[in-house]
């Protein structure tokens, strides 16, 4: 299976945000290309919110380009599998931390924001990521900084998509 078609069989499947859950399969419908970067008109991303719930606690990373507190992820790849494949890698390698798991249940919600050209949107599909005991962040090449933070402090770093995000995330827990 491709991954456009794994992209259509995870939104599919995807409960809530109908409207917009309907925007990403137009978009797919509308572009075979769709979950590459290289579709100007918007393409599909995948990130994941790096959580443990033992600490109360969320892995964020400042990220370099854009010098705002974000969930890990990004583009889609070639060698991911899936989404959640894409997810998962992106969080492994911008925490640094081995050992992640995806939380059960596929997406957790779907957020499309505007980028600058050439591009014109990232279609965005958020999963959640459960940091195994003791684990330890590493700051990649994409990021100025990791680091975790209280759920309650998130507001105070991270713009509102972050958290609804991480709303969203405590609420399937």
């Amino acid at each position: 299976m491709s991954l456009h078609d794994d992209a259509i069989l995870v939104l599919k499947g995807y409960e809530g945000q109908e409207e917009l859950r309907q925007a990403y399969l137009d978009h797919l419908a509308a572009h075979p290309d769709g979950v590459w970067k290289a579709c100007h008109a918007g393409h599909v991303t995948a990130s994941a919110l790096v959580i443990d719930p033992s600490r109360g606690q969320v892995l964020l990373t400042l990220h370099k380009k854009l010098r705002m507190w974000l969930q890990m992820g990004g583009h889609c790849e070639p060698q991911d599998a899936s989404l959640a494949a894409a997810a998962l890698r992106e969080a492994t390698e911008e925490s640094g931390v081995p050992g992640l798991t995806l939380l059960p249940g596929g997406p957790v919600r779907l957020d499309r924001h505007p980028i600058p050209a050439p591009c014109h949107w990232h279609f965005d599909v958020q999963y959640a990521a459960l940091a195994p005991p003791g684990a330890v962040e590493r700051i990649s090449e994409e990021s100025l900084d990791v680091r975790w933070f209280a759920y309650g402090e998130v507001a105070e770093v991270a713009d509102e998509s972050v958290v609804r995000l991480l709303e969203a995330t405590r609420a399937r827990m």
